[in-house]
Parts: structure tokens; sequence; C-alpha cells
């Protein structure tokens, strides 16, 4: 994957002196497209369980985006639960929107883990898969117009 050179948002010293970068809202902009490519790749190679975990992580670099664009001088936290992102954006979500979030958050637990990934990738099927990408890239489609 290229990038190209992004200006960062803001330096910072951390507790053990180090300096770091916040990258602006547009690096994970960019990291959830190319998520999105490669979900769109494991689906059509059969690999729906690994579809799914990917497509939570298009929707975790999206808010990501939006939380670094809501909360200045911040580091995005190192968390994947998508609906605490989202909390902590300026965000209006609905309950609908919420729910679904809480829902998402199931295919990074249940492909992380492998005593949960052989029981989630019995149900992932290319229907319930289909479904949930398309839901995925619905909601991908209205966050990019409200970034």
């Amino acid at each position: 994957m290229a990038f190209s050179l992004i200006i960062v948002k803001q330096a910072f010293t951390n507790l053990e002196g180090k300096i770091c970068f916040i990258p602006p809202p547009e690096y994970w902009l960019k990291l959830a497209k190319y998520d999105l490519s490669v979900m769109d790749d494991l689906f059509t190679s059969k690999r729906y369980d690994y579809a799914l975990f990917i497509g939570h992580l298009v929707l975790e670099k999206l808010l990501k985006a939006f939380w670094v664009r809501d909360n200045e001088l911040n580091f995005p936290p190192k968390i994947h639960n998508l609906k605490r992102i989202a909390d902590d954006t300026k965000l209006s979500l609905t309950d609908v929107q919420k729910k679904f979030l809480v829902k998402v958050n199931e295919f990074n637990i249940e492909t992380r883990y492998p005593d949960y990934r052989m029981k989630f990738h019995k149900i992932c099927d290319k229907s319930f898969t289909s479904k949930y990408l398309e839901k995925i890239k619905e909601f991908y489609k209205w966050l990019q117009k409200e970034i």
C-alpha cells in the first residue's frame, strides 16, 4: 500500500520522552478506503469471516478519523469498540446506528479469538456476510458524507 506524505496534526512527547505524532483524519480515511477494498477481495475469495473482520476495521478507522477531528491534541484510543469510539466524537448517531456498531463489534471479537472463530466461521455463509457487508458499506458512505 503506497501512501503519500501526510502532514501530522500535532506532535507531542509521551511519558517515555519520545516524540509521537498524531495523524490527521485524512490518514485514517486512507486506511479505511484501502481496507474497504481488502474486505471486498476477501468476500470475492469466499473468506467470509475475515471479510467481516476487515469490515469492522473499516468502520473503526473511519470513526478514529472523527475521533481525531473532534478531540484535538489527542491520539485516538487504542480500543476496537466502535460504539465507544463513536461516543467520544461529535457524531449524532441514531439508536439503530448504535446497535449496528455493537453488532459489528462482534465481528472483531469472533474472528480474533480461536475459540470463537470456528463457531463464527460456520455462520458466515455468503448470505449472512453479504447482508452485513452491504450495511457496512452504507455506514461507510454515510460517514464519508459526515466528515
